[in-house]
């Protein structure tokens, strides 16, 4: 019975060392932040000509020029 003790105390003390490592997974994130960046760029560029022509359109139907 005390090595199934011994086991079961290794078990919880790896578990809790586990849980309160801070270090993160920073690569992840790193390519999280790249692709979103990447994403909004990539928008922009498709999105970007047809939102100008509509921001002007708008201006010009409330201004009436």
């Amino acid at each position: 019975m005390k090595a199934i003790e011994r086991w079961w105390a290794g078990l919880t003390a790896d578990a809790r060392a586990l849980a309160e490592d801070e270090t993160g997974d920073v690569p992840g994130w790193v390519l999280v932040t790249l692709m979103t960046a990447g994403l909004v760029v990539l928008i922009w560029a498709v999105a970007g000509p047809a939102l100008t022509g509509l921001f002007e359109q708008a201006i010009s139907r409330v201004s009436g020029l």
